[in-house]
């Protein structure tokens, strides 16, 4: 009989082993992986059993973190298309661009001469040879009327500046004076320079002038009491200029003379150019 309950003793024990070693196997089936050893030893000491103090939460890694930076698809570019300019300095133009001519060192303009009808009829004799250069002229008569002549003569620069302009349908001609009672040197600059610029574009001159003065062969030509005359050439780069005379017909009517004794001459009055 002691033999029998021994056995049956050892069976009874091993059974509660079995039952245990079973409990602790559900244990480990039920805590899963994530448990690890952690729950294998709550399973063998059921007292430290106990829920973890804390979980991990592990974030899925997106699609497109995954995929390498040089998987992705390049951005489609279009060329840019560039206006071609030119790159040619400012300077460089100005230096292709052909200069001014300079100005013809002497002029002559071509007119139709003729001597005045009366003593007082110098203004519109010189307006008349003026007004050739540009095709027939009116008579004297008619331009003394437009003028304004008397017996006394005619007023002043102004009137053949006016004449001169409507005959010719420009504005080209303008008056200059020279109120002192001798030219200055700017004056007579001024006279050098509108002497080219008129003549140089066909335009003879009309002068006002008074007293005496000598022309280039060492002539003297005297008017005192006021007269008028034409410049119809210059050379020298106006320096000296070429007056044709109304009231002079010797020598087909011209002579030259520097323009510094022109401007002398013109004092006190003035020209139309």
């Amino acid at each position: 009989m002691k033999r029998v309950f021994d056995r049956s003793l050892f069976s009874v024990d091993r059974n509660r082993l079995q039952r245990h070693a079973m409990f602790a196997a559900g244990l480990a089936v039920a805590a899963g992986t994530v448990g690890g050893p952690l729950a294998i030893q709550a399973a063998s000491d059921p007292a430290s059993a106990a829920p973890p103090a804390s979980t991990v939460t592990v974030a899925a890694k997106s699609d497109a973190a995954a995929k390498p930076a040089n998987d992705a698809k390049p951005t489609d570019v279009k060329p840019v298309s560039v206006q071609k300019t030119d790159s040619k300095p400012a300077d460089a133009k100005k230096a292709d661009a052909k200069p001014a001519a300079a100005p013809k060192s002497e002029a002559q303009v071509g007119i139709g001469y003729q001597e005045q009808s009366t003593f007082y009829f110098c203004a519109p004799a010189a307006t008349r040879i003026a007004l050739s250069a540009h095709g027939p002229a009116p008579s004297q008569e008619e331009l003394a009327k437009k003028l304004g002549t008397t017996e006394a003569g005619t007023n002043s620069a102004h009137e053949t500046t006016r004449v001169l302009n409507e005959m010719t349908g420009t504005n080209f001609y303008q008056t200059r004076e020279i109120p002192g009672s001798a030219a200055k040197p700017a004056e007579m600059d001024r006279l050098q320079a509108d002497a080219v610029r008129a003549l140089s574009n066909g335009h003879p001159i009309v002068a006002n002038i008074k007293g005496t003065a000598i022309d280039e062969d060492g002539k003297a030509h005297s008017y005192e009491g006021g007269h008028y005359l034409t410049v119809v050439g210059y050379r020298d780069q106006g320096r000296t200029v070429q007056i044709a005379d109304p009231a002079d017909p010797a020598n087909g009517g011209t002579y030259w003379m520097s323009t510094i004794s022109l401007a002398n001459w013109i004092a006190e009055r003035g020209y139309s150019g």
